[in-house]
């Protein structure tokens, strides 16, 4: 499944770069994330709770990251289980840009799901997939615009 999209961030690009390599941000954004540890350079392990359609899952993985260009672009490789819920590994490529109201970012996500996840069908999974992307940015929006106030 593959889900992209595109947000204006109002701040510098320096600075949307500096929170997209912030495991403190990275933990506020993330819907569901009980723990987040590790850094840019090593990269990051996570436990995500949520819930998918009838199941719930406490999720265990891990992120890295490659490609990197800084400021302008990153790709994040991840995968986490779920036990008898199954699994979710994918990468997502982010890319920032110049804008006048500050910080064009934009993403492409390319996921796959197994178990029982993969049981509930494209419809649900992808519905899920595209609410947890849109909650994560709009939390990073959020906590980026707000960071200076």
């Amino acid at each position: 499944m593959e889900l992209e999209g595109t947000r204006t961030i109002a701040a510098d690009r320096a600075t949307v770069w500096e929170h997209l390599n912030n495991p403190e941000t990275l933990r506020a954004c993330i819907p569901g994330c009980e723990e987040l540890s590790g850094s840019a350079e090593d990269g990051f392990e996570a436990v995500v709770k949520q819930k998918v359609g009838p199941v719930k899952a406490t999720f265990k993985g891990g992120v890295t990251l490659e490609d990197i260009d800084e400021p302008n672009s990153y790709r994040l490789v991840g995968e986490g289980k779920g036990g008898v819920a199954g699994f979710a590994k994918g990468s997502a490529k982010v890319t920032l840009a110049d804008s006048d109201e500050g910080t064009e970012l934009t993403y492409l996500v390319d996921a796959k799901v197994g178990g029982k996840l993969a049981q509930l069908g494209n419809r649900i999974v992808g519905g899920f997939a595209k609410k947890m992307a849109d909650k994560f940015f709009d939390n990073f929006q959020e906590v980026v615009e707000n960071a200076d106030a």
